[in-house]
């Protein structure tokens, strides 16, 4: 389980095309038996054998996944503006809405899809990684697993009131030096550099598009919900972000 995954994968099946089931399935079907297959990370990235069966219920989920004790350094009103700017309005919050009943059956199937991406790039693998061993930590990778699930649901869940802009500056503070590791009580590295916190959007919405064709949706419906996941995503990563910055240039 030390080892970090050597294969490379064929670049004809990873490349990140912009429409269409047929360009994107290869790429998701090739992180997934990565995630599922590759030597040493199997166990560690896929769904944890030993733990219970995730609860993604219409039940289970009613209710958002997040709670936070650090102020937002936004209002409301900051991140309203914020969303003018992303030309993010009514329309993305309905489809961003829509998409919670589509995804909710294929969490853990989209979950293995991201791990797999991540268990492919050592540059991401390392944040995971015990301090002294330098092997993927499982039990933190079943914890952010755990929390990942419930960021989906949040997303599609699209409430955007005081409670969930703190919890995106928490989430930000859980990966810079301020509190990496502590949720969890891990040892590993004490940041994830910020270009990864950013670059991360494009993967994550790029495999996410097959499993919003799953539904009983039109095409337009589909590129609707895919276009307000990208701003979301987007706007959350820019939220997450300002533990990066110097005060008063956020």
């Amino acid at each position: 389980m030390g080892s970090t995954p050597s294969q490379d994968l064929d670049p004809d099946l990873v490349a990140v095309q912009t429409r269409g089931t047929a360009g994107w399935l290869p790429a998701v079907a090739a992180l997934g038996a990565l995630a599922a297959g590759t030597a040493g990370l199997s166990s560690c990235l896929a769904s944890p054998a030993s733990a219970q069966p995730s609860d993604h219920s219409a039940e289970a989920m009613s209710a958002p996944s997040y709670a936070s004790t650090s102020a937002s350094p936004l209002s409301l009103d900051d991140l309203a503006r914020l969303q003018e700017v992303m030309l993010f309005g009514p329309d993305d919050v309905a489809a961003l809405r829509k998409s919670r009943e589509v995804l909710r059956p294929h969490v853990e199937e989209i979950l293995d899809t991201w791990y797999g991406f991540v268990g492919s790039k050592p540059q991401l693998l390392q944040y995971f990684a015990d301090s002294n061993s330098g092997a993927p930590d499982a039990r933190y990778l079943a914890e952010v697993r755990t929390r990942f699930a419930g960021w989906i649901d949040d997303t599609a869940r699209a409430e955007y009131d005081e409670e969930w802009l703190a919890y995106q500056h928490e989430i930000g503070l859980r990966h810079h030096t301020t509190n990496k590791n502590d949720t969890d009580g891990v040892d590993s590295i004490d940041i994830v550099h910020f270009r990864y916190l950013v670059a991360l959007h494009v993967p994550v919405t790029a495999t996410l598009r097959p499993f919003l064709e799953r539904g009983d949706h039109s095409p337009e419906e589909v590129d609707a919900m895919h276009r307000a996941w990208e701003k979301s995503v987007l706007l959350q990563a820019i939220l997450w972000s300002a533990p990066y910055v110097n005060d008063g240039e956020f």
